[in-house]
Parts: structure tokens; sequence; C-alpha cells
């Protein structure tokens, strides 16, 4: 089969492997739907390491079924199925005792492109298929349902590591995809307010349809102040950090209140060596605050 992948650090192109083999749990499938992500340009030309030579990229996709195992129950062939970017190995012995995105090690569930070959390719192999596939409903696009797979399951993790509750003021770093998704899921959750913060026009108006009752901007000024003014100094519940790298971590810090504000961190960051928090903030964790980081779904 052909496949877009990373040769090594730097280098990318069109690649041939072997076609797949369909263990009796697995299935195979034709990519219908794909989606890149700033994850694969980081994989690319960023990271490096022996699971990155001659490595097919890609982990968003909606696929149509070619072949099931003979243990798959709940897909067939013809069957139009979700694949999600994390792919656990459920019968894992680390499930006793960590999440089911951490099972074998740290990122050991995003096995798309990084432990297995990726979704950029003419054949798609998903491991333990009745746990890690999805149907799509009958009202949903195969368009939209690729956008569900890790940009709005990201997002919406934001919240969930935030722990946002009814009537919480929420600051979301970031509203490109993720960002976006996490201004929609805090409003799912019953936020009080929204902060949204960015400035691309579009990301703006998309941040206000789903949710955002502010939007702030960088540009504007010193973003903790900003957040200050508008809170009365107190800070908000919970800050979701989207992007913008070490200054959107330490600045999210910086914006939740004493006594229990959460700060929940879905940006990979990278291109910097270190992140540093300010002193500040640092001890401001005396005063309860939390910083929670994980994986989509």
């Amino acid at each position: 089969m052909k496949g877009f992948g990373v040769f090594e650090k730097g280098k990318v192109g069109w690649m041939e492997k072997p076609d797949y083999e369909c263990g009796p749990n697995d299935v195979i499938c034709r990519p219908l739907a794909l989606a890149p992500c700033s994850s694969d340009v980081h994989s690319a030309m960023e990271s490096e390491g022996p699971h990155l030579i001659n490595r097919i990229l890609g982990h968003e996709a909606i696929g149509e079924v070619i072949e099931a195992g003979s243990n798959v129950k709940d897909f067939k062939v013809g069957d139009t199925v979700v694949i999600p970017c994390t792919t656990p190995t459920w019968w894992h012995p680390d499930f006793q005792d960590t999440k089911h995105q951490d099972v074998g090690g740290p990122f050991a569930a995003i096995n798309f492109s990084s432990y297995e070959d990726g979704t950029f390719a003419e054949q798609i192999k998903v491991r333990s298929a009745d746990m890690n596939c999805a149907h799509i409903p009958e009202n949903v696009t195969i368009e939209q349902a690729c956008m569900a797979v890790d940009m709005m399951t990201t997002g919406f993790y934001g919240s969930e590591l935030g722990d946002v509750q009814y009537g919480d003021t929420v600051v979301v770093y970031g509203i490109g995809p993720v960002g976006l998704m996490a201004v929609a899921s805090a409003q799912l959750r019953g936020a009080g307010r929204i902060i949204a913060i960015g400035t691309r026009p579009n990301c703006v108006e998309l941040a206000k349809e789903y949710g955002a009752t502010d939007i702030l901007s960088y540009k504007d000024g010193d973003l903790v102040a900003q957040i200050m003014e508008i809170t009365n100094n107190k800070g908000a519940d919970v800050a979701i950090v989207a992007g913008g790298g070490s200054e959107a971590l330490n600045n999210a810090v910086g914006t939740v209140r004493f006594g229990g504000g959460r700060v929940a961190m879905l940006e990979v960051i990278t291109g910097e060596e270190k992140t540093v928090l300010d002193n500040a903030h640092i001890l401001s964790f005396l005063a309860h605050k939390e910083i929670k980081g994980g994986k989509q779904y």
C-alpha cells in the first residue's frame, strides 16, 4: 500500500508499505475522510526517534471497513466507522492503575503515526475494533464526524480536566479548532462566563457562536491584568490552555482564582527546551491552585 509519512526528521514523502494482515480483533479500513493535525507537522519536522523512521503519518480519519477479524462483533465489511486518534491496548495490565490513554507508558495509546503507521494511507488498521471504533449516527456527515475524532474530543476533555461546573468562569487560551471545542464544551457544561483569548476574526466569530461571552486579545495588553479587571480581581475558576505555549500556561496559572482554581493543559508545547513558571505563579500553588494535563479520549 502507499502512504504519506516521514522518512526521518525533516524528510517527508510518499512511501510503500506491505498491505496489513487483519488480526482476530482488528478491522482494516479504506480511508473516506482524513484530517491533518499540527501534531503531524511536529512529528515530521521537530520530533525524532526510532518510532519516526519510515513512519506513515496521520491519526484522524473516517473509514470503510474492508476486512474484519473473526472476533469483531460490532462492525462488518462495508460499515462506515469513526477511527479515533487514540487506540488503547485495552487488555494491558496498566489499566489497573492508570488512565486508558497511558496504558503501556506515556502517550502509548496514541499508536497511529507513533508506534504504528498512521491514517494517511490506502489502508488503515484499527486494533481492538469493538473498543476503539464507532458507528456514525445517521444525522452526522462524514466530514462532521471526522472533526470529532481529535479536535472535538480534545477540546471537550479540557472541560473535563478542568472540572467545569455550572456557573463557573472559564478562560480558554487559544481558539483554534481545539480551543473552539473547549469553548463549546464549557458552554454545554453550564459555564456562566466564557472568556476566549484569540485574534483571528473567523475564530473570534465562531467562539461567540459556541458560547464565548468575552473576547480578549494579547494585542490589547497584559492578559492577566485584563482578566483580573473583568472578574473584579477574583480570577477565573478554570483556565484551559489550547495554544500559546509556555506563556499561555503562565498566564493561565496567574488568572485562575485562589482557593481552588483549576488549569487544564491541552497543548503540546514544541520549540521550547524548557517550560518555566514564574516564581509568583509557583507561589500561588500554596493557595490550592491545580494544573492537570491529559490527552483526548
